[in-house]
């Protein structure tokens, strides 16, 4: 048991920290002056401390100011205690006060459970909470997902859990098993839960670094378009070949706003213990999608040409894409209605950014350029606006 005054633990401790939101998180929490340590594991290529500078030099270029350094541990999620040495369990016991647990893996397939998604998100969850448990953190918070509600319909409340309810994927299945565990953790004076819907890019910018759910979609016209010549690309059609019904909605959230709903909330004793639906309040239609996804590719995507050696023919793509049909129509099937009590209750002076058809174009053109992950990254502002975009600010 860490016997040290509470005035002495200032640290807030982050897992995740490098991943889309996490590194938002980083962002928004030491503009507010809160201190850091974070838990990264060593890439292929860099060390954790590697890492971590080169996240917070990209946002001092971003904002043209110095931020603070957080104390970094190498660890690892699936590693008992997350890998942490007894030296470094001490240190955060002494300094820090909670835990911002937002590591995850965003697999939706995995039967095998020493696999992902339910390695980081349920194996991981349990050595996470033996370090809340080690260094005797008093504070708890858990990123989990509005989607625990699995094939739900109607309303959902934010402290509703498992209700018996079925899922579409298993994902959904290991984050409602993960966000049990932490709520039934002994240890934490308070802990706080987390639940976005699906995460894009950023309001302002377009930047993500992550390439999932609308993305995906948009992958699939972007693939029609630079390897099947197959002429002009047609979004409703693909819905349609997906599966997708266009009178379906989707809840989509940009990373700016869920960060900075997040950092507020963990900052404030009066959202402590709550469950909070960081969802947005205007969901956007499959219509909508179907008509971005047109319009973003013949804008922005290369179309192939038939002569190109590199062109891939339509048997090629209709053997792609059944494999993949099932994760789709089970990903983009009709979303309930979030309760966001709580939500406007702590933090209803930060309104969600409407994500209307400029914004999602500029995320669009961001993915395009970017080649989904595949091109050199660029830095959040090195889009600028799509033509005709929308530049009002967040809130």
């Amino acid at each position: 048991m860490i016997d040290l005054p509470a005035a002495d633990r200032h640290h807030l401790l982050v897992t995740g920290a490098t991943g889309l939101l996490g590194s938002y998180l980083v962002r928004d929490l030491l503009l507010d002056g809160q201190p850091l340590a974070v838990v990264v594991r060593r890439s292929r290529r860099e060390s954790p401390e590697a890492r971590v500078e080169r996240l917070v030099a990209r946002w001092e270029h971003e904002l043209g100011k110095r931020l603070p350094r957080p104390r970094v541990f190498a660890g690892d999620l699936t590693k008992p205690r997350c890998g942490l040495a007894d030296a470094d369990l001490d240190w955060i016991g002494r300094h820090c006060s909670g835990l911002l647990h937002n590591a995850a893996s965003l697999s939706f397939r995995g039967s095998d459970r020493a696999a992902e998604p339910w390695l980081s998100n349920v194996t991981g969850v349990a050595n996470m909470l033996a370090v809340v448990r080690a260094a005797d953190l008093e504070h708890l918070h858990h990123v989990s997902t509005a989607y625990v509600c699995g094939l739900r319909i109607g309303t959902v409340a934010e402290d509703d859990l498992m209700v018996g309810q079925d899922f579409g994927n298993d994902y959904e299945r290991s984050k409602v098993e993960a966000e049990a565990m932490v709520r039934a953790a002994e240890g934490p004076a308070t802990t706080t839960i987390y639940r976005p819907s699906i995460i894009v890019g950023d309001s302002h910018t377009g930047f993500t670094s992550t390439y999932h759910g609308l993305f995906a979609v948009l992958r699939l016209g972007h693939t029609l378009q630079t390897k099947v010549a197959l002429g002009t690309t047609s979004g409703p059609a693909l819905l349609r070949l997906l599966g997708i019904d266009p009178a379906n909605h989707k809840n989509f959230v940009p990373v700016d706003w869920v960060s900075e709903v997040i950092a507020h909330c963990v900052q404030r004793p009066e959202a402590r213990g709550r469950t909070f639906h960081v969802t947005h309040p205007e969901p956007v239609s499959n219509v909508a999608i179907g008509t971005l996804v047109q319009e973003a590719v013949e804008r922005f995507s290369r179309a192939a040409s038939p002569d190109d050696p590199q062109r891939c023919d339509e048997q090629w793509f209709a053997d792609n894409l059944a494999a993949q049909l099932d994760v789709y129509r089970s990903y983009f099937r009709n979303d309930p209605t979030f309760d966001r009590t709580n939500t406007e209750a702590v933090a209803g002076h930060l309104p969600c950014p409407t994500l209307d058809h400029p914004r999602l174009m500029r995320m669009a053109r961001f993915a395009i350029d970017e080649d989904f992950g595949r091109a050199p990254r660029l830095s959040p502002r090195a889009v600028g606006a799509v033509p005709g975009a929308a530049s009002s600010p967040a809130g």
